[in-house]
């Protein structure tokens, strides 16, 4: 089977869910259209961000259902990737937090899908 390698999120508006992502990822997208708008991440993973009233079929949820995980190294990168896109205006969900699998953050983009940050706890 061959790996994933898209993440689609349906969104209201591609021109400002790409500058959000543009400024996020620090880097333009490799498209930008009307209804989609394509980032190559460095890893080739690729994030889509789809109009949400072209996609077909119709989604039937919005955004916050699922999450975009971004994994730094250590406990101090975690708290400086949220000083960070707090500074942005970035919307925090929730705070930088030790869990059982790690430290983590939560954030969203314009549309309500989560963005979480996160370092694994060591063995």
């Amino acid at each position: 089977m061959t790996p994933p390698s898209y993440v689609f999120l349906y969104v209201e508006n591609t021109a400002a869910s790409g500058r959000f992502y543009a400024d996020l990822l620090d880097q333009p997208p490799v498209l930008a259209g009307d209804d989609f708008t394509l980032f190559v991440l460095p890893s080739g993973m690729r994030i889509g961000l789809w109009a949400r009233g072209v996609v077909k079929p119709a989604p039937t949820v919005a955004g916050g259902g699922t999450e975009i995980g971004f994994s730094v190294e250590g406990d101090d990168a975690v708290d400086a990737v949220h000083e960070d896109w707090a500074s942005r205006g970035i919307s925090i969900l929730f705070p930088p937090t030790t869990l059982p699998f790690g430290r983590s953050f939560v954030a969203t983009d314009p549309d309500g899908h989560r963005l979480r940050v996160y370092t694994l706890a060591q063995a």
